[in-house]
């Protein structure tokens, strides 16, 4: 079983696109294409096989594919508010993996040095983690929401795909 920072979260209906594209991907190309041998044809059928890969990565990885629990607790699928401690600046993201989501959210993953620093926090916690440069950055965690909870009543709702 993959560990956490292994794992991959992403809502059901992603899951579902995806396997949808890569059933997709898996069918038989059409007579006429496996007889043309063109560059381009070439390279779409490279491009077709890194693609399956890709979403075949995404899938085995996917030990996430429900909506976290509304209980506060910072983990993957949940759109997190944290402040910065020595600017005040605040900033909200979901915690997931790129690509998994049609959101306008910025994405930090559990592997990233923010999020890891954020794993299992609940609002009020004080966290840091090492930036590039070395020097440690604090940050308190406002709230923690789970992703489609984050959005404002009466928005408009998205499906994530």
């Amino acid at each position: 079983m993959p560990s956490t920072h292994d794992s991959v979260w992403m809502t059901p209906q992603t899951r579902a696109a995806l396997e949808a594209e890569l059933a997709d991907l898996l069918t038989v190309p059409h007579a006429a294409d496996a007889e043309s041998r063109t560059d381009r044809v070439v390279d779409a059928w490279l491009a077709r096989k890194h693609r399956v890969r890709e979403i075949h990565e995404l899938l085995s990885r996917a030990g996430h594919t429900r909506i976290p629990p509304d209980d506060g607790v910072a983990e993957p699928g949940m759109v997190l508010t944290v402040r910065f401690d020595d600017t005040g600046d605040t900033e909200t993201f979901l915690l997931g993996t790129r690509g998994t989501t049609d959101d306008e959210l910025e994405v930090y993953t559990v592997s990233s040095p923010l999020g890891s620093a954020l794993i299992g926090a609940t609002p009020g916690c004080q966290c840091s983690y090492r930036l590039p440069t070395g020097r440690s950055q604090r940050v308190t965690l406002l709230a923690a929401v789970p992703f489609g909870a984050h959005r404002p009543a009466g928005a408009a709702s998205r499906t994530p795909v």
